[in-house]
């Protein structure tokens, strides 16, 4: 049979699973994205400005969420993290089945965290690398709190940032499919399924593959377009 004739088309077809799928990588991808630009955010502040016990807490979740595999990490908290939300209803009277974390929110909280740990080192990077002049001029010139950090700091770190920021997006891509572990219906996971009853393995499976590879290259296309844009008053290297 030709791989055509098994993805099919129609609205029970291998093809319209496997446009669930990316939908659902693409959705999971972007959330803990963004949950780890504001957790990043956050460490990234209590390091700099944060006291002696803070920032050991902070380096210290930067370490564990480096360290600590992100498969592991979703299994813990899918199924741990059930157990102690079951335990923590019924002691309050409250039936357990109406509760319950989804393998949705538990990629985002997981991916967000773990990539939190990289962003906030980015983006501490970034700002120590701003010249310390420039902050000074600026508060010189009366601009303090929210406004410095609005005009001077954000347009000054983006550049220095946005190469390593790029590149955890590029990373969460490909994590993504680690949800596949606790059954979520994410692109991998749509690959195995349609291997597994079809048994054209590495067809599917290169299918997906080439769906991750169109994702990479127009992320590509959509980063270079806001590198050319935020780098724009930056010095051209040669």
């Amino acid at each position: 049979m030709h791989f055509v004739d098994l993805l099919g088309w129609g609205e029970d077809s291998w093809a319209n699973q496997f446009i669930v799928g990316a939908v659902a990588t693409i959705q999971i991808s972007v959330g803990g994205y963004l949950a780890g630009l504001i957790i990043g955010s956050l460490v990234c502040w209590v390091k700099l400005r944060g006291g002696r016990v803070p920032v050991a807490i902070a380096h210290g979740y930067s370490t564990v969420c480096r360290s600590v595999p992100e498969v592991l990490l979703i299994i813990i908290l899918f199924y741990a993290g059930q157990t102690a939300l079951d335990s923590l209803l019924t002691s309050l009277n409250i039936d357990p089945e109406e509760w319950g974390i989804s393998g949705f929110a538990a990629a985002i909280v997981v991916l967000g965290l773990v990539q939190g740990a990289y962003a906030s080192e980015i983006l501490r990077g970034a700002i120590l690398a701003i010249p310390r002049g420039q902050v000074e001029a600026a508060q010189a010139f009366g601009l303090h709190g929210v406004t410095l950090f609005r005009r001077i700091i954000l347009p000054t770190l983006v550049p220095y940032a946005l190469g390593g920021l790029a590149n955890l997006w590029m990373v969460i891509i490909k994590d993504s499919a680690l949800i596949s572990v606790v059954g979520y219906n994410e692109l991998l996971f749509t690959a195995k399924q349609a291997a597994g009853s079809t048994k054209y393995y590495f067809s599917f499976f290169l299918f997906a593959g080439a769906i991750y590879y169109v994702m990479t290259l127009i992320s590509n296309g959509v980063i270079a377009l806001i590198e050319a844009r935020v780098r724009r008053w930056m010095p051209k290297m040669s």
